[in-house]
């Protein structure tokens, strides 16, 4: 007769340890070889069943991703293509050029061109990937003037009637820019100082967007727009007159140019002083250009012109002038620069015409005011904020040369008024905002010599009371 004994691989352990821990060290045992069981069952379950059923839904979803892929390239092509090919696309485009001149490969107007090629990888309609040339065209404007000058500017000038503070103020905020500063009284046409007298009595240059003011006087006062009016350019976008005055935003002085049409902006310029001598029996001054016909289309036409004021030649004296109405309430005085001490004592203002603006003053204030508080002018605040000041930037080039525009008025019942235009000439250093910046230091130096504080007793006086 046989016997089987089922003989535990622990017998030996549990002969040797007591009762308890015999015990547990055996199940611990048995529990890992249950667990080692149970894997081995899910790990056959997952090859049999679960693998094969995500190869299923991969077969099933990697033809629609590449179907939606494909489909997506296809109509991203096609909207690329309308967007660059479209005759209609191109004709809007055009209409709106506002930002850069429109320059062939070679060199013109300063401005290099130079052809930059680089490759790249791009997914083909295979899906794989493949390395194609492409290439850029990079245009650089090259200026050959200096915006800097070793010389003073304005040791030939002539002073014996100007207010020594306020020359000693320009010449220290010019410092060695090449420019002018010319400073008005805008209550009788005045000037008080200026610095470099034949770079301000010369022909002038273009504008830039100093224009962009006499364009929104045209167009308020024949009743196209308010400061809050919306003008539509394009699509959705739209701007009110006070943040394109602030912004300089130049697409929407061209909507505004192309609406009055060039007679009437050519009108309102004559009436506001451009395209005629600004001063009184000023010696050697020269007279700024208004054109007697509109600029071509295929170079940006009227807007173009309202805009940054291509074609048109203007003066420092000539937007003095014209700041000088908007400071007053509306009258254009001829300028006066007495050199002598009976010119002084004798000095009487001379109105060229009184212009109907004065309604429309406030419509364009706060566009000024915010140039200076947060667009294109704001790095006036950087050196003067004792008081309000408002004005227009312009930046623009031609042939090498780069022009550098501010004119701006501080309007004051304290302190009283005083007009300042800043204009700079050179290359890449000269721009808007640093004739702004200049500004701000020349306002400053005024401040800290007691000006102001010398003018409000002045304007206290019975008589010499603010508007």
């Amino acid at each position: 007769m046989a016997i089987c004994i089922q003989v535990s691989p622990f017998a030996d352990t549990r002969a040797r340890q007591p009762g308890k821990a015999l015990h547990d060290k055996y199940m611990n045992d048995l529990n890992f070889q249950r667990w080692g069981l149970l894997r081995s069952r899910l790990e056959s379950f997952c090859m049999r069943r679960i693998l094969p059923l995500f190869a299923v839904l991969a077969l099933l979803f990697l033809p629609l991703s590449s179907f939606a892929t494909a489909s997506t390239r296809r109509h991203h092509a096609r909207a690329t293509a309308r967007v660059q090919e479209s005759p209609r696309a191109r004709r809007h485009l055009a209409s709106l050029q506002s930002s850069h001149r429109v320059v062939a490969a070679g060199r013109r107007h300063g401005r290099a061109v130079a052809v930059a090629s680089t490759t790249r990888l791009v997914r083909g309609r295979n899906g794989r990937m493949r390395r194609v040339a492409v290439r850029r065209h990079v245009y650089g404007e090259r200026f050959t003037a200096d915006s800097f000058t070793n010389e003073n500017v304005g040791q030939n000038d002539i002073t014996t009637g100007e207010d020594p503070v306020v020359r000693q103020a320009a010449i220290d905020a010019l410092g060695n820019m090449y420019g002018t500063v010319v400073a008005i009284n805008p209550d009788n046409g005045r000037i008080l100082a200026m610095v470099n007298q034949k770079l301000a009595l010369s022909s002038g240059a273009e504008p830039c967007s100093t224009i962009k003011v006499s364009v929104a006087l045209a167009a308020l006062s024949e009743g196209i727009i308010t400061k809050d009016t919306p003008v539509n350019l394009g699509g959705h976008y739209s701007l009110d007159l006070t943040t394109a005055l602030a912004k300089s935003v130049n697409p929407y002085f061209e909507v505004l140019g192309r609406r009055l049409g060039f007679e009437r902006v050519r009108h309102y310029a004559n009436q506001f002083g451009l395209g005629e001598l600004a001063g009184y029996n000023i010696p050697n001054e020269q007279l700024g250009v208004y054109p007697s016909q509109p600029l071509p289309d295929s170079k940006g036409g009227v807007g173009r012109m309202c805009s940054f004021g291509e074609g048109v030649s203007m003066t420092p004296l000539q937007l003095g002038a014209l700041v000088s109405a908007i400071a007053n309430g509306g009258t254009l005085y001829y300028l006066q620069h007495p050199t002598t001490a009976q010119a002084i004592a004798t000095y009487q203002p001379r109105i060229k015409r009184t212009l109907n603006i004065k309604n429309l003053i406030p419509e364009i204030e706060p566009g000024m005011a915010g140039a200076v508080g947060w667009g294109t002018a704001r790095s006036l605040r950087a050196s003067f904020n004792q008081f309000p000041v408002m004005g227009k930037t312009g930046t623009c080039s031609n042939d090498g040369t780069r022009f550098g525009w501010f004119a701006s008025f501080a309007d004051t019942q304290q302190y009283g008024r005083i007009v300042t235009v800043i204009f700079l000439e050179g290359g890449r250093a000269t721009f808007g905002p640093k004739a702004a910046e200049l500004t701000g230091l020349f306002y400053k130096n005024m401040w800290d010599h007691s000006y102001f504080a010398s003018r409000e007793a002045t304007v206290a006086l019975p008589g010499n009371s603010s508007r």
